[in-house]
């Protein structure tokens, strides 16, 4: 498939572009700042000023457009039109767990002890959520990891779950960038999550 990566770069979108490249898949890696993208058969680079109309043209062609930007990087009011307007058809968003919802119905963002500096991007992210449910075409997934996203192995194994906080002994659960870059790449391959939010943790 021919697919463009928004935020190429980061933690988890430099995963999903080396995922991306072991299953074969074509790829423009779009980012700022593209000078740590190693072009290649597989993958071209592509710089975008965060504007609208740039990331349209960069995204406009491929059979389907993955973003993974923090949300107060990017706006979500700025990235879904550019989304729309490319004439994608499937779209797939490393969401946030912010809105990931806990046993007494408490989003993850108004847990006591989340940090200040956290509840932008989370509330953010919420709201690109709510935007996206207004929208029937492209065919969107927005994928929220759970609330420790981070560096570890690919194992291939963990559990999924829809709109609440994946626990384990009592306490929201993790997910490694490599194994959530696996099921990005499988919701491409393979969409079985159409026009809805799902989760995934250990």
């Amino acid at each position: 498939m021919k697919v463009a990566l928004i935020g190429a770069t980061g933690k988890a979108g430099s995963k999903i572009l080396n995922e991306m490249i072991q299953r074969g898949h074509q790829v423009t890696a779009i980012a700022r700042n593209v000078s740590g993208i190693q072009a290649s058969a597989q993958v071209t680079p592509r710089s975008v000023d965060g504007t609208g109309a740039s990331i349209q043209a960069a995204i406009s062609g491929h059979d389907a457009v993955v973003s993974s930007v923090r949300f107060v990087d990017l706006d979500p009011e700025v990235l879904i039109p550019a989304v729309l307007a490319s004439g994608v058809k499937r779209y797939v968003v490393v969401g946030g767990a912010g809105s990931l919802l806990h046993p007494d119905g408490t989003q993850e963002v108004d847990q006591p002890g989340t940090p200040d500096f956290v509840k932008p991007n989370s509330r953010r992210g919420g709201e690109m959520l709510d935007m996206l449910k207004q929208i029937d075409s492209p065919s969107w997934t927005f994928i929220s990891p759970p609330r420790m996203f981070v560096p570890g192995e690919r194992t291939g194994q963990f559990r999924y779950g829809k709109d609440h906080m994946l626990m384990k002994d009592g306490q929201p659960t993790s997910i490694s960038f490599d194994d959530f870059a696996i099921v990005v790449v499988n919701e491409i391959e393979t969409p079985t999550h159409h026009n809805e939010r799902f989760t995934i943790g250990y």
